[in-house]
């Protein structure tokens, strides 16, 4: 029996940090620390080593965006941050996802889609709202993300990875991916991993950046979402 998501929730607002806390635990996930600002969330994450981190980008002292880069490169292993925001279009989203976050979340996120969103990326799934993708990259990526992939790399894609990819990058997990292409869960995680190693890419959040940014999925084009990437809408 797999056990309970441990989950460290950072963010100034203590309001804030009491309500996901009754959230989640209602839920069966396991709080083990809160912070209220950068500091304490990188001391709680050394101290606790949770699975996910809730991470709020505007906090006092140390802000989310150099706490989720301290967490990720100094813990070992290093637990799945969700960003936290106000604002689906803040600037520092894009730098956070860039870090290694594991996606984000809006602070107006319906307490379902919180609980899903804590056990999806604890699985290994990314985060990320096509929708919200789209203008985040349309916005941003042009500019702030380092380049990731090119046209020529899809090349060294099988057919059947660039499928994946693409699906990636509309918001399938990987169950709906097993689904959709008649696989099991376990050939999709390979056709993943293989497709980060062949892009020389670090995790699902850049690839399916760069989904967008070769154009193998268009910002601006009618790519039909799954279910549930509504999870950030």
């Amino acid at each position: 029996m797999t056990s309970a998501p441990r989950v460290v929730i950072a963010d100034d607002m203590a309001l804030v940090r009491t309500g996901f806390r009754m959230i989640l635990t209602a839920d069966g996930i396991d709080v083990v620390a809160e912070a209220a600002d950068g500091n304490e969330a990188v001391d709680a994450v050394r101290r606790t080593r949770p699975d996910v981190v809730l991470m709020d980008i505007r906090m006092p002292e140390l802000d989310g965006l150099e706490a989720t880069r301290r967490i990720l490169t100094g813990t070992d292993p290093a637990p799945q941050v969700i960003i936290l925001t106000t604002f689906d279009l803040d600037r520092y989203v894009y730098a956070a996802l860039s870090a290694g976050a594991a996606g984000f979340l809006l602070k107006d996120t319906t307490p379902e889609h919180l609980v899903a969103a804590v056990r999806m990326v604890r699985s290994g799934d990314a985060l990320l709202a096509p929708a919200i993708t789209r203008r985040l990259v349309e916005r941003f990526a042009r500019h702030d993300f380092p380049t990731t992939a090119s046209h020529r790399d899809l090349d060294a894609l099988t057919p059947r990875e660039r499928e994946v990819l693409r699906l990636l990058a509309q918001g399938l997990n990987n169950a709906e991916l097993a689904d959709h292409l008649s696989l099991s869960e376990a050939t999709v995680k390979t056709h993943v991993a293989r497709i980060l190693a062949k892009l020389g890419l670090r995790d699902r959040v850049q690839a399916v950046i760069a989904a967008f940014r070769t154009g193998l999925v268009s910002p601006t084009g009618d790519d039909t979402p799954s279910p549930a990437a509504g999870v950030l809408r």
